[in-house]
């Protein structure tokens, strides 16, 4: 009993002797390792960063990342080193101690790119077992990209405790990365790694692959040479998927901007040059909106386009009830003096704005829900353009239902395929026309709420989509609400896919030319409305 009661205290005793001899040592490696970022020599900076990366001292994370940022100063004369903030504020970099200024013989300390990839390795793996889930992907990433060797201790470690799906795979893949081009890495393991990064399938892991040297044994190279062939055809297909993705947002942007000029067109063969100028009056109202919520409800900011929505309809589709009124209805069955009076209208309108709100653009920010954007595979999508498309359908569902359901929805379709006879039958030929108007350039207007969000607003905006709109009404069909939609998306689409191949005004041209030979073939568009009739 008393012999094992001194065998514990002759253990105790021991452990106590290391601890007091190791951290000293370990103090003095520490500051050691940071006064060598003074010499103003790579491989001493490069020493100083392995020893200062795994010194566990908490300095050791913001003297890194001082480094990496050009933060990290060095004074020759006196080899003290001082870590600088983002905020101006500097400390020494070993004893952390805030320090009142830095000597103006200090210099910040140089990097090649060698260093610059272990540093990077180095915040990697500072930060690999970071308590935050986003800081943690992000370090893994970032040891992904350098897969420096040093680094691979750390990320074994922190796989070994990772618990959330998303980080073991991030983590996985940064191995992986460093096992490729760890020299006596074994063969198993290099096929292994490739396995990895061909299942991670995106340009980084494609670029990883690309750059392994050629003295990989035989099977790895061929391995990674199938892989890359893998990722490259993956990839050309999500590219499809991408640009396709554009070019819905794109016909969803189109269709919301077209599908009041589709109304008021069909209905009465007015083509409306001021329909852009209501587009831009539903983004101003959203700014308007936005800046009364800013100064008196700043906690109401995540609610101003659900307030914009209604009350842009409104101002919109006022004013337009008010230029049919006093305008348009004089100049039924006159095509070209409607064209001429509504482009001058249409400047008067844009001039007005700039004297209420001047020249430059208008900013109008995004909610909290629309912000950021999510991976789908390997393509991105941001909030702000998949609301804008769910926000499109839902209006144009709502528009059908109106036309089919309601009094008004029936009158109008009642006078787009024969005005006289609607006439005979008792319908108030004139208060439709102007509840058309009226809901046409509502439409544009909650349109402009929507463009607010990935537009500029200013006094030109609904000049960059009234020439679309009007090809997508023509394309489409005049008044017919179905080919308006198809009309949209399907212009949207083929400019993305033309926009890499001829450039974004080539690819607008071959459009235009491709719409000139279709109406051609058939010049009532793809779904001709039967029976329409409109008459002064």
């Amino acid at each position: 009993m008393l012999a094992n009661l001194l065998d514990r205290f002759r253990t105790f005793a021991l452990a106590l002797l290391l601890t007091a001899y190791a951290v000293p040592a370990f103090a003095g490696a520490f500051e050691d390792a940071v006064a060598k970022f003074a010499n103003d020599d790579f491989s001493d900076t490069e020493e100083a960063i392995g020893v200062v990366a795994s010194s566990g001292n908490p300095l050791a994370h913001p003297i890194i990342s001082a480094l990496q940022d050009g933060r990290l100063m060095a004074d020759p004369d006196s080899k003290k080193v001082y870590v600088t903030g983002t905020d101006g504020k500097s400390i020494d970099a070993i004893t952390g101690e805030a320090v009142a200024s830095v000597p103006d013989s200090a210099s910040a300390v140089r990097l090649n790119n060698r260093l610059r990839r272990g540093v990077e390795a180095a915040v990697g793996g500072l930060t690999l077992l970071s308590p935050d889930l986003a800081t943690r992907l992000q370090a893994a990433q970032s040891v992904f990209k350098s897969h420096e060797e040093a680094a691979l201790p750390v990320v074994e470690s922190a796989l070994a405790k990772e618990t959330n799906k998303a980080a073991k795979t991030a983590l996985g893949e940064a191995r992986a990365a460093i096992i490729l081009f760890k020299s006596d890495a074994s063969e198993q393991d290099k096929l292994e790694a490739v396995a990895t990064i061909k299942a991670r399938g995106d340009q980084e892991a494609l670029a990883l692959l690309t750059g392994i040297g050629g003295d990989q044994p035989a099977t790895v190279s061929k391995a990674a040479a199938s892989a890359i062939s893998s990722i490259q055809s993956s990839l050309a297909m999500w590219s499809g998927v991408q640009n396709a993705w554009y070019g819905l947002s794109l016909g969803s942007v189109l269709l919301l901007a077209a599908i009041g000029l589709a109304i008021t067109f069909g209905v009465m063969g007015v083509i409306n040059m001021a329909h852009g100028e209501m587009v831009m009056l539903g983004a101003y109202t959203t700014f308007v909106v936005q800046e009364v919520i800013r100064t008196s409800y700043p906690g109401a900011f995540d609610y101003s386009l659900l307030i914009a929505v209604p009350l842009a309809f409104l101002v919109a589709g006022g004013v337009g009830v008010l230029i049919e009124r006093s305008i348009i209805r004089f100049l039924y069955g006159r095509p070209l003096e409607t064209l001429l009076a509504t482009w001058g209208l249409s400047l008067v309108l844009q001039q007005a704005v700039r004297t209420l709100f001047g020249p430059t653009n208008r900013e109008v920010g995004a909610p909290s829900w629309m912000s950021g954007a999510f991976e789908l595979g390997q393509i991105t999508v941001t909030y702000n353009r998949l609301w804008i498309l769910c926000f499109t359908l839902a209006v144009f569902a709502i528009l059908l239902a109106m036309l089919r359901y309601t009094a008004l929805g029936l009158e109008m379709r009642a006078v787009t395929q024969n005005r006289r006879m609607a006439a005979s039958m008792g319908i108030a030929t004139s208060r439709v026309d102007a509840l058309t108007f009226g809901l046409g350039s509502g439409i544009a207007g909650i349109a402009g709420v929507a463009l607010s969000q990935i537009d500029n607003v200013s006094p030109n905006l609904g000049q960059s989509y009234i020439i679309d709109s009007f090809m997508v009404v023509v394309f489409g069909g005049v008044g017919n609400l179905w080919g308006t939609l198809v009309g949209a998306l399907s212009l949207g689409i083929a400019n993305k896919f033309l926009e890499p191949v001829a450039g974004a005004v080539l690819g607008k041209i071959a459009i235009l030319v491709l719409i000139i030979l279709f109406i051609q073939k058939r010049p009532r568009g793809l779904f001709a409305l039967k029976g329409r009739a409109v008459e002064a």
